[in-house]
């Protein structure tokens, strides 16, 4: 579990506080309280204290606080209700209301935020993340997807979606962060890449007392799930919820559309020198698949593998993708057409499509996925017609 232990809540000291206090009045009320009462009441709300504690969260499950939360509103109807036999009226009265007192700090512990990330640990906040720093441009992309721009207080070097990340602080790159600028910036949550970030980076952060969220965003399928989980930690449920409606729609329309037709052999190629394409684990992967296609190198694991000609030529793709740096076409894209015993080449079957609407796992790539879809639709078409 990932803990910033540098903050307590205010409503857990008070509720300590009143616990205690009302444990020492029951032992104390002989004439008000019978034996049998005294007991369980004391026992109870000595329950309640350790609860409140920051150490419960390490010691009691999440469960078993909600029963003893109810257990203490049980508590409370009992003082107002049949306790009118064994407490006077000024007794009575007392113990209401500090039993609600130390009813509101259990229920703050149990509502507490707790997200689990995706190198499998459980994230807490006491309250919802206001000064947010990501450490990835597509995180950075994500946040702002779920709501959760205005948290964001640091980014790294080419977050430059959407226009807004561009003003904010540049903490340095994805693979070299400057810790000082990061602590100056005195973020309650850093939002860090699991395979992009330095490793040692990433601990030293923890190291220093400042709570990380390790994301690392794999499947087309998954980026929904880290929309919600960080406006879970953002407070930004309700934004995230119609974004990731959204995302899910076109998903679905995308899949009915264009994923049972024809396959088509593609070859997506990130870079000429060296030539370097798209592995079976990776996201251009799944949107190849979205769109009916085939990727040609989808037996490779490796994240962008570096291929060969010769390999292209003989697994022959019927359709190229190229992406290239920014937003223009790369002419090296028409090197290709030297190679006239392509398929694709024959056909006439090179398109682009920029990277940033492809290798980022954010909602944008239902863009880059609907351009890819129509695409192939065309390659498929001029492969039916010949």
């Amino acid at each position: 579990m990932v803990t910033n232990r540098t903050k307590s809540s205010e409503c857990r000291r008070c509720s300590v506080v009143v616990a205690f206090s009302l444990s020492f009045l029951i032992n104390d009320a002989p004439n008000n309280f019978s034996t049998r009462l005294k007991k369980p009441f004391s026992r109870l709300l000595m329950l309640a204290t350790l609860i409140t504690r920051e150490t419960a969260q390490r010691i009691l499950s999440t469960s078993l606080r909600k029963i003893l939360s109810k257990m203490l509103v049980f508590v409370i109807l009992i003082t107002r209700g049949a306790a009118h036999k064994i407490l006077s009226t000024s007794l009575r009265k007392i113990l209401s209301k500090m039993l609600v007192l130390a009813t509101l700090g259990i229920s703050q512990t149990v509502f507490s935020i707790e997200v689990r990330d995706d190198e499998g640990s459980l994230v807490h906040l006491d309250k919802h993340a206001e000064r947010i720093i990501s450490l990835a441009p597509s995180l950075t992309e994500l946040l702002y997807a779920a709501g959760a721009g205005d948290k964001l207080v640091g980014v790294v070097e080419y977050s430059d979606y959407p226009d807004a990340a561009k003003a904010l602080p540049i903490i340095g790159r994805y693979d070299m962060l400057d810790m000082e600028k990061i602590l100056q910036l005195q973020p309650d949550l850093v939002v860090a890449w699991q395979t992009g970030n330095p490793r040692a980076s990433v601990n030293r952060l923890r190291e220093l007392g400042l709570t990380v969220y390790i994301a690392e965003p794999k499947r087309l399928e998954s980026i929904p799930s880290h929309l919600g989980r960080l406006a879970t930690l953002a407070g930004t449920e309700t934004v995230a919820a119609l974004v990731i409606d959204e995302f899910e729609t076109k998903l679905a329309t995308l899949s009915e559309n264009y994923r049972t037709k024809t396959p088509v052999r593609t070859f997506y190629q990130v870079w000429n020198r060296p030539l370097i394409s798209a592995g079976g684990n990776e996201l251009i992967n799944d949107i190849i698949e979205l769109c009916g296609g085939v990727n040609i190198f989808a037996d490779i694991e490796l994240v962008a593998p570096k291929v060969s000609t010769e390999s292209v030529l003989t697994r022959n793709p019927q359709a190229i993708v190229a992406s290239g740096m920014d937003i223009e076409r790369p002419e090296w894209l028409d090197e290709w057409l030297k190679w006239e015993q392509l398929s694709a080449v024959s056909t006439s079957s090179l398109f682009f499509v920029p990277p940033e609407l492809l290798q980022r796992h954010t909602p944008r790539a239902l863009i880059g996925a609907t351009r890819m879809c129509e695409q192939l639709d065309q390659a498929r078409a001029k492969l039916v017609s010949n």
